[in-house]
Protein backbone atom coordinates (compact mmCIF):
# COMPACT_ATOMS: atom_id res chain seq x y z
CA UNK A 1 0.00 0.00 0.00
CA UNK A 2 1.45 3.68 -1.13
CA UNK A 3 -0.25 6.55 0.55
CA UNK A 4 1.32 10.15 0.41
CA UNK A 5 2.69 11.71 3.56
CA UNK A 6 0.90 14.45 2.30
CA UNK A 7 -2.28 12.85 2.13
CA UNK A 8 -1.31 11.08 5.79
CA UNK A 9 -1.24 13.73 7.14
CA UNK A 10 -4.18 15.95 5.85
CA UNK A 11 -6.67 12.66 7.13
CA UNK A 12 -4.73 12.56 9.99
CA UNK A 13 -4.96 16.82 10.79
CA UNK A 14 -8.57 16.85 9.80
CA UNK A 15 -9.44 13.92 12.07
CA UNK A 16 -7.89 15.45 15.20
CA UNK A 17 -9.17 18.92 14.06
CA UNK A 18 -5.83 20.13 13.60
CA UNK A 19 -5.90 21.99 10.36
CA UNK A 20 -8.82 24.09 10.58
CA UNK A 21 -9.12 24.93 6.44
CA UNK A 22 -10.34 21.13 5.82
CA UNK A 23 -13.97 21.05 6.98
CA UNK A 24 -15.54 18.03 7.55
CA UNK A 25 -17.13 17.41 4.19
CA UNK A 26 -13.39 17.81 2.57
CA UNK A 27 -11.97 15.39 5.30
CA UNK A 28 -14.59 13.04 4.10
CA UNK A 29 -14.16 13.58 0.70
CA UNK A 30 -10.63 13.10 1.21
CA UNK A 31 -10.86 9.67 3.11
CA UNK A 32 -13.23 8.59 0.55
CA UNK A 33 -10.98 9.36 -2.47
CA UNK A 34 -7.67 7.75 -0.56
CA UNK A 35 -10.43 4.59 0.03
CA UNK A 36 -11.29 4.36 -3.29
CA UNK A 37 -7.32 4.35 -4.52
CA UNK A 38 -6.74 0.25 -5.74
CA UNK A 39 -3.18 0.43 -4.17
CA UNK A 40 -5.72 1.04 -0.65
CA UNK A 41 -8.44 -1.77 -1.56
CA UNK A 42 -6.05 -4.46 -2.53
CA UNK A 43 -4.11 -3.57 0.87
CA UNK A 44 -7.30 -3.85 2.64
CA UNK A 45 -8.26 -7.05 1.02
CA UNK A 46 -4.66 -8.43 1.38
CA UNK A 47 -4.80 -7.71 5.37
CA UNK A 48 -8.48 -9.11 5.97
CA UNK A 49 -7.29 -12.27 3.82
CA UNK A 50 -4.58 -12.69 6.62
CA UNK A 51 -6.81 -12.58 9.41
CA UNK A 52 -8.55 -14.82 7.21
CA UNK A 53 -5.98 -17.15 7.08
CA UNK A 54 -4.80 -16.78 10.70
CA UNK A 55 -7.79 -17.93 12.26
CA UNK A 56 -8.28 -20.90 9.66
CA UNK A 57 -4.97 -21.63 10.63
CA UNK A 58 -5.01 -21.61 14.40
CA UNK A 59 -8.48 -23.55 14.31
CA UNK A 60 -6.46 -25.94 11.38
CA UNK A 61 -4.41 -26.56 14.63
CA UNK A 62 -6.92 -26.88 16.92
CA UNK A 63 -8.38 -29.56 14.91
CA UNK A 64 -5.09 -31.50 13.70
CA UNK A 65 -3.95 -31.52 17.85
CA UNK A 66 -7.24 -32.92 18.78
CA UNK A 67 -7.13 -35.57 15.52
CA UNK A 68 -3.41 -36.50 16.90
CA UNK A 69 -4.51 -37.08 20.06
CA UNK A 70 -7.77 -39.28 19.10
CA UNK A 71 -5.61 -41.31 16.48
CA UNK A 72 -2.47 -41.87 19.25
CA UNK A 73 -5.29 -42.69 22.11
CA UNK A 74 -6.44 -45.46 19.75
CA UNK A 75 -3.37 -46.19 18.21
CA UNK A 76 -1.36 -47.00 21.76
CA UNK A 77 -4.81 -48.74 23.08
CA UNK A 78 -4.44 -51.44 20.25
CA UNK A 79 -0.67 -51.52 20.78
CA UNK A 80 -1.64 -52.59 24.31
CA UNK A 81 -3.65 -55.26 23.46
CA UNK A 82 -1.42 -56.83 20.61
CA UNK A 83 1.65 -56.95 22.37
CA UNK A 84 3.40 -59.91 20.34
CA UNK A 85 6.32 -61.31 22.51
CA UNK A 86 9.75 -62.07 21.63
CA UNK A 87 12.04 -64.42 22.82
CA UNK A 88 14.70 -63.64 25.76
CA UNK A 89 17.56 -60.81 25.04
CA UNK A 90 16.20 -61.13 21.20
CA UNK A 91 14.67 -59.84 18.43
CA UNK A 92 12.90 -63.52 17.38
CA UNK A 93 9.61 -63.19 17.44
CA UNK A 94 7.21 -65.99 19.33
CA UNK A 95 4.50 -68.03 17.82
CA UNK A 96 1.15 -65.89 17.41
CA UNK A 97 2.02 -62.16 16.18
CA UNK A 98 0.48 -62.26 12.79
CA UNK A 99 -2.97 -62.26 14.20
CA UNK A 100 -1.88 -59.10 16.60
CA UNK A 101 -0.20 -57.15 13.84
CA UNK A 102 -2.78 -57.72 10.89
CA UNK A 103 -5.25 -55.75 13.69
CA UNK A 104 -2.51 -53.35 14.53
CA UNK A 105 -2.03 -53.11 10.32
CA UNK A 106 -5.81 -52.25 10.50
CA UNK A 107 -5.56 -49.85 13.01
CA UNK A 108 -3.19 -48.04 11.15
CA UNK A 109 -5.04 -47.91 7.93
CA UNK A 110 -7.79 -46.32 9.16
CA UNK A 111 -5.78 -43.88 11.02
CA UNK A 112 -4.12 -43.20 7.60
CA UNK A 113 -7.57 -42.80 5.96
CA UNK A 114 -8.89 -40.09 8.94
CA UNK A 115 -5.91 -37.89 8.71
CA UNK A 116 -5.92 -38.09 4.37
CA UNK A 117 -9.45 -36.97 5.00
CA UNK A 118 -8.44 -33.78 7.32
CA UNK A 119 -6.26 -33.20 4.77
CA UNK A 120 -3.01 -34.00 6.92
CA UNK A 121 -0.44 -35.79 4.24
CA UNK A 122 2.83 -34.86 6.75
CA UNK A 123 2.87 -37.82 9.18
CA UNK A 124 5.09 -40.77 10.15
CA UNK A 125 3.79 -43.70 12.13
CA UNK A 126 6.24 -44.77 14.58
CA UNK A 127 6.98 -48.16 16.54
CA UNK A 128 8.80 -47.70 19.47
CA UNK A 129 10.52 -50.32 21.60
CA UNK A 130 10.94 -50.29 25.25
CA UNK A 131 12.71 -52.82 27.51
CA UNK A 132 13.15 -52.97 31.42
CA UNK A 133 15.39 -51.72 33.81
CA UNK A 134 17.76 -54.69 34.13
CA UNK A 135 20.74 -55.12 32.22
CA UNK A 136 23.20 -52.50 30.12
CA UNK A 137 21.16 -49.49 29.07
CA UNK A 138 23.16 -48.96 25.75
CA UNK A 139 22.78 -52.84 25.06
CA UNK A 140 18.87 -52.71 26.12
CA UNK A 141 18.26 -49.55 23.77
CA UNK A 142 19.94 -51.65 21.14
CA UNK A 143 17.38 -54.70 21.61
CA UNK A 144 14.60 -52.30 21.63
CA UNK A 145 15.59 -50.94 18.61
CA UNK A 146 15.44 -54.35 16.69
CA UNK A 147 12.39 -55.18 18.65
CA UNK A 148 10.82 -52.17 17.17
CA UNK A 149 11.92 -52.73 13.43
CA UNK A 150 10.94 -56.42 13.74
CA UNK A 151 7.42 -54.89 14.69
CA UNK A 152 7.45 -52.51 11.57
CA UNK A 153 8.59 -55.16 9.43
CA UNK A 154 5.34 -57.15 10.26
CA UNK A 155 3.29 -54.67 9.78
CA UNK A 156 4.12 -53.67 6.35
CA UNK A 157 3.85 -57.22 5.75
CA UNK A 158 0.32 -56.76 6.32
CA UNK A 159 -0.36 -53.75 4.39
CA UNK A 160 1.30 -50.45 6.03
CA UNK A 161 3.19 -48.59 3.60
CA UNK A 162 6.57 -49.06 4.38
CA UNK A 163 7.37 -44.91 3.78
CA UNK A 164 4.61 -44.24 6.54
CA UNK A 165 6.14 -45.77 9.52
CA UNK A 166 9.42 -45.60 11.73
CA UNK A 167 10.88 -47.74 13.64
CA UNK A 168 12.96 -46.39 17.23
CA UNK A 169 14.78 -47.74 20.45
CA UNK A 170 13.68 -46.12 23.77
CA UNK A 171 15.49 -48.70 25.93
CA UNK A 172 14.53 -48.45 29.56
CA UNK A 173 14.05 -44.39 28.94
CA UNK A 174 9.99 -44.75 29.02
CA UNK A 175 9.11 -47.15 31.92
CA UNK A 176 5.77 -47.57 32.26
CA UNK A 177 6.11 -48.81 36.11
CA UNK A 178 9.14 -47.77 38.14
CA UNK A 179 10.29 -49.09 39.91
CA UNK A 180 10.33 -52.40 37.95
CA UNK A 181 11.28 -54.70 41.03
CA UNK A 182 9.02 -57.66 40.12
CA UNK A 183 9.11 -59.75 36.88
CA UNK A 184 5.27 -58.43 36.59
CA UNK A 185 6.58 -54.86 36.65
CA UNK A 186 9.47 -55.46 34.01
CA UNK A 187 7.12 -57.86 31.97
CA UNK A 188 4.84 -53.97 31.37
CA UNK A 189 8.02 -52.55 30.77
CA UNK A 190 8.86 -54.66 28.17
CA UNK A 191 6.38 -53.37 25.36
CA UNK A 192 6.26 -51.59 22.04
CA UNK A 193 3.79 -48.77 21.57
CA UNK A 194 2.66 -46.82 18.31
CA UNK A 195 1.61 -43.40 17.53
CA UNK A 196 1.51 -41.15 14.82
CA UNK A 197 3.91 -38.00 14.75
CA UNK A 198 2.66 -34.70 12.80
Amino acid sequence: MHISRLQLALTLTAALGLYPGLGRADFLDTVKSVAEKPEVQNAAKQVGNKAVEASKGAAGKSITGKLEKEINTRLLDEARKNQCSFKSDSDALEPGCDGKAKKLAGTILDAKKKLAGAGITAFKFEVSGHTDTRGNAAHNKELSARRAAVMVKQLVAQGVPAGDIISVGMGAEQPLVKPDDTPAKQAKNRRYELRVRL
